[in-house]
């Protein structure tokens, strides 16, 4: 399922540069950081530091892991990237220009789906209530095997009686 792009007002290197601008003291936009920030929003992937390092030097940008490691805290921080924590490693997707969304998370392949479900919604608004909670977001995600690999192992199964 495509999710819809949100309208934001400004593009995503604008936000963070103005991010940037606000912090004490001021920080500079460098050049990595903005090759960083035009590469990540052209795509619409999840991703760790580790992949985009390997996808921005494939694509031919020099990047240093630190400042890709520094950059994806700033961008967490700016609202322009979603962390989400799926076991030992830490991913990263868009949240500027996104609906909220949940995930699906193949333990077999990796892949990630995304999906949106006004019940899911309805029931944290719910909860939220009942306890007086100020919700500021929340990460939802369901880990099993997704149709290609379900259809992998029933063929193997099969196969396997023959």
């Amino acid at each position: 399922m495509e999710l819809p792009a949100v309208a934001v007002s400004q593009s995503p290197e604008e936000k963070f540069r103005e991010y940037l601008a606000s912090r004490r003291p001021p920080q500079r936009f460098t050049d990595q950081q903005r090759d960083m920030v035009k590469y990540i929003f052209s795509q619409h992937n999840h991703f760790d530091a580790d992949q985009l390092i390997d996808a921005m030097k494939s694509a031919g940008f020099r990047v240093s892991r630190a400042t890709v490691y520094r950059t994806l805290a700033k961008l967490v921080d700016a609202g322009l990237l979603r962390r989400l924590e799926l076991g030992p490693k830490m991913y990263y997707e868009h949240d500027y220009g996104y609906p909220q969304h949940d995930h699906l998370q193949c333990s077999k392949c990796g892949k990630m789906i995304e999906f949106q479900d006004p019940a899911i919604e309805a029931a944290i608004r719910t909860v939220c209530r009942e306890h007086h909670f100020q919700s500021s977001g929340h990460t939802f995600v369901i880990r099993g095997t997704c149709a290609d690999c379900n259809r992998a192992r029933v063929t193997k199964r099969i196969l396997d009686l023959v």
